[in-house]
This record gives C-alpha cells, structure tokens and sequence, in this order.
C-alpha cells in the first residue's frame, strides 16, 4: 500500500461503520452510536485533510468519499425513522434527492462528459444541517440539552435545503448539460 492510498483507506472504514452506527441506533444504544458518528465524522475531516494536504487524490477517492458519507447519513435517517425519532417523509425525501442527483451524474458522465463533483454551497449547508439533525436527535435521547423544538426547527430546515440543493443540481446541471451537448 501507497501512502496516497490511505485517504481512500479511511473512506473505506468509514464505509464499515455505516453497520455498527445502524445497530446501535436500531438498538437504542444512543451513546455508542453518537460516539461511532462522532468517529465516522472525524475519519471524514482526516481523509480529506490527507487528500488535500499532500495532494494523495484520485478518481476512486472522489467517489468514495461522498459515497461514504451519503451511506452513513442515509442510513442513520433510516434508522431514526424506524425507531420513530425522525418523520418518515423525511427520509423519503432525503433519499429522493439523493437518488435524483446520483441518476442525473451518471446520465451525464455517460452522455454528456466526464463528471467532476463538485458540491455546491447550498449542496453543503444541506449536508451540515442533516448531520446537526442527525446529532441532536441522537444526543436528545442521552440527555435534555436540547428542546424538543430544536429537532422541529431542524427538521424543516433540512427539508427546505434538500428541496433546495436539489432543485440547484437539477438546474445547474440541467443547463451544463444543454449548452455543452
């Protein structure tokens, strides 16, 4: 193994927790799973520090990485609204969105030209603001340091950015793609 491979080895693990955090919020076990959340997300920081640092990118990397981290959000909202503390709809719509822009890269990296990711402003406030959900709901169960309203607030909040930045993929994309083909 090459030095440059150890951002995608990160990701990787990453990728294996995506089991463990499921299993214990499945289970209600909301300490382990906020600290195996908590580690998912520092491995995030560090592969991509790594990445950008000494310059140790590649093309698997920069699928992996969003990959990882759409695993491990999707499936904590999942299990959140399995175990009744996130609103089904919710999840139908984060995954909406999800599926809607994973369908709409690879129509265009096969149709139009080689896709570059790059995720817009409004693509990463909806990121932030789905993992915050995710942490206050979970720390909620573990202690009252939070009201209850601050998981309604956030609930609406994400629902507005995924509507948002996946309206922003459809059109920017949408538009790229008419004016390059």
């Amino acid at each position: 193994m090459k030095r440059s491979d150890i951002p995608n080895l990160i990701t990787v693990i990453r990728i294996l927790l995506v089991v463990p955090v499921a299993w214990a919020l499945l289970q209600q076990q909301y300490l382990l799973a906020l600290v195996l959340f908590f580690v998912a997300g520092v491995s995030d920081g560090v592969d991509g520090f790594l990445a950008k640092q000494f310059g140790w990118t590649s093309r698997l990397g920069a699928i992996l990485d969003p990959l990882a981290d759409k695993a491990l959000l999707v499936t904590c909202y999942a299990a959140l609204a399995w175990v009744g503390l996130l609103p089904v709809w919710l999840l139908v719509l984060v995954v909406a969105r999800d599926l809607v822009i994973v369908a709409g890269a690879v129509a265009y990296n096969f149709r139009i030209e080689r896709l570059e990711a790059d995720p817009t402003l409004i693509s990463k406030l909806n990121t932030v603001l789905q993992i915050l959900l995710v942490l206050i709901v979970i720390t909620q169960q573990l202690n009252d340091w939070f009201a209850p309203v601050w998981v309604t607030v956030l609930v609406y909040a994400v629902t507005v950015s995924v509507v948002w930045s996946g309206l922003d993929y459809v059109i920017t994309w949408g538009r790229r793609a008419r004016h390059t083909s």
